[in-house]
């Protein structure tokens, strides 16, 4: 008798959305109550938490675009999530975890994001990292993910690169 498939397929990652959905929303809620706009905290020297709010997408890209931004990034993020759950799907999780891990990361953070979006019209960052007098675009716990997301595929795209190289050479 055969497994059931999420028990064998990416699916097994989806609770590692979930977690991401639920971390990012919980933390962006209690920056809204404890913290007014552009309001900041000093934690480390080069980390401050300071509210924010991004009506476009990284890095505030189309942030002054006049708003059709919110409904193209939300249209986009579900999307890419659908297609990610198609692709979780028909991947044999033991054999790609970092492939599973990594679109189940990106797809927690691409939510995440999406109901900022469909709540607010913007999306809340708060983690503000800075070296002098440089500072590096305002972030949260959604855009981490979709980061760490996308570092994995990359690893997981490298490693396969190897795989194949490795058995053309063998084979050749």
């Amino acid at each position: 008798m055969s497994k059931p498939v999420a028990s064998v397929s990416g699916w097994r990652w989806l609770p590692l959305s979930a977690l991401i959905i639920v971390a990012d929303q919980i933390s962006k809620g209690w920056i809204e109550r404890n913290y007014q706009l552009f309001e900041t905290t000093v934690v480390l020297p080069v980390l401050d938490i300071t509210r924010l709010h991004n009506p476009g997408a990284a890095f505030s890209f189309l942030a002054g675009a006049g708003g059709w931004q919110r409904w193209f990034f939300t249209i986009l993020a579900t999307g890419v999530s659908i297609g990610i759950i198609y692709w979780l799907r028909q991947i044999v999780s033991s054999q790609q975890r970092a492939l599973a891990s990594g679109l189940a990361l990106i797809m927690g953070g691409a939510i995440g994001n999406v109901l900022d979006r469909l709540e607010h019209g913007y999306v809340v960052d708060f983690i503000h990292a800075h070296w002098q007098g440089a500072y590096f675009p305002a972030f949260n716990i959604a855009d981490a993910a979709i980061t760490i997301g996308a570092g994995l595929l990359l690893l997981d795209a490298f490693f396969e690169w190897r795989r194949e190289r490795a058995q053309r050479e063998v084979g050749g």
